[in-house]
């Protein structure tokens, strides 16, 4: 907000004064917050908007400047060639594709939560890893996805090419240090998260299989990617097996059936391609261990009750098995043990079909084990489900092993 000088005011007087004026208003008056350099409307949620007073020509020198409330100074800043220096540079990737990465990691950012950049810092980082070579470039910004993918990765780059805080200005006003605005700390934090990023982001760009594109894509931008065709994809799964059997045996034979019946006729034959890799399902956040350490198997219990006695050992796709009866999972080695205290066991468990999806409990993500090596689970939705076991190593949080689906039919 450009504002002309006001006589005996110092840089305090002209944030207060802007704060004020909010701070008064019946609309503004519990949103509004003063940081260092500007006053901050939050209006819903994570969604805000800064306001900083920038005095136009003080003392009758031409320049503009803001005002820093913490020392009470006037600092120098070139907020219109600051942004024709990033209007320049969008314009180099074309169909504005610095823009939309800029606000796709912004969007990151505030979702997950998992590392802090002020604004202006991100947009300074980002803009530089652009040069005038990219507007003779056809393909690193082909699209969004492919943009967003030559961004991170060179981000990634001049990252892990910088192990400490490195310094970063304003490309337009030297003497303005926006790596400032970091600590060591955060900043060490932003290069692990970015590279953890950019290995996701271009495992799921390289990624053919649509439905498992998808599931690596909403492992970067989480659960509301796509989520309307994940949800479709998972309630419809009786849908498609249909089909396939139909397929198979020619729809005049085949059952009108959904799957747990074809299921219990034709075992895993009917289970529609991607079953095992639907979309929603997470994606595994660990880092996979750079060779297998051991096999894992689960093994499955059925009982009446939670803690109650073993009435039916299972195998994967025993059943169908009744509803509010309940199952004991315990991730075993191939010689048939548990897993040592330098190990935590993660479970998928992920439901399926119509039910589920109106009791909006398709699931997908990954719980602990509540007990050592072992997870109970109350059987609750006609259809079949799967469970997995992930064995992460606690030292490095590397993931070791992992099991094949265990199918559980429900009644």
């Amino acid at each position: 907000m450009f504002v002309q000088e006001v006589a005996g005011w110092t840089a305090k007087s002209y944030l207060s004064s802007l704060r004020g004026v909010f701070a008064g208003h019946p609309t503004y008056g519990d949103k509004v917050r003063r940081f260092s350099h500007c006053i901050t409307i939050e209006y819903v949620g994570e969604r805000k908007i800064d306001i900083a007073p920038c005095i136009v020509n003080r003392m009758g020198v031409t320049r503009f400047e803001v005002c820093n409330f913490d020392s009470d100074l006037f600092e120098g800043s070139e907020p219109e060639k600051y942004t024709s220096w990033l209007i320049e540079r969008n314009t180099w990737t074309g169909g504005h594709a610095l823009r939309k990465v800029t606000r796709l990691l912004k969007f990151l950012r505030d979702i997950k939560t998992t590392f802090t950049c002020p604004s202006v810092l991100l947009t300074t980082i980002v803009g530089e890893r652009i040069s005038w070579g990219d507007s003779l470039d056809t393909t690193s910004f082909a699209d969004v996805p492919t943009a967003l993918k030559t961004v991170v990765g060179r981000l990634d780059d001049w990252l892990q090419a910088n192990p400490s805080k490195p310094v970063v200005t304003n490309p337009k006003l030297s003497s303005e240090v926006l790596s400032d605005l970091w600590d060591d700390s955060h900043y060490i934090n932003f290069r692990d998260k970015i590279h953890t990023y950019r290995t996701w982001i271009d495992d799921a760009y390289s990624e053919s299989d649509r439905d498992e594109s998808i599931g690596k894509w909403r492992r970067v931008f989480g659960e509301e990617f796509a989520k309307s065709v994940v949800v479709e994809k998972a309630a419809r799964v009786s849908d498609a097996a249909q089909g396939l059997v139909e397929a198979v045996v020619s729809k005049s034979y085949a059952p009108q059936a959904d799957l747990v019946t074809l299921f219990s006729r034709y075992g895993v034959r009917a289970l529609p391609l991607g079953f095992d890799k639907l979309p929603h399902k997470q994606r595994p956040r660990w880092r996979h261990a750079p060779s297998s350490v051991f096999s894992v198997s689960v093994n499955a219990t059925l009982h009446s009750s939670r803690n109650g006695p073993v009435s039916q050992q299972l195998r994967s796709g025993s059943g169908p098995l009744p509803k509010n009866s309940w199952i004991r999972f315990k991730a075993c080695t191939a010689a048939g043990t548990a897993f040592g205290y330098e190990f935590d066991v993660h479970w998928r468990v992920t439901n399926t079909d119509e039910e589920a999806s109106r009791a909006n409990c398709l699931r997908g993500g990954f719980d602990n084990s509540n007990e050592t090596s072992a997870r109970w689970e109350q059987l609750r939705y006609r259809g079949v489900h799967t469970v997995e076991a992930f064995i992460v190593r606690k030292r490095d949080q590397a993931l070791v092993a992992e099991s094949a689906p265990f199918y559980v039919v429900i009644e």
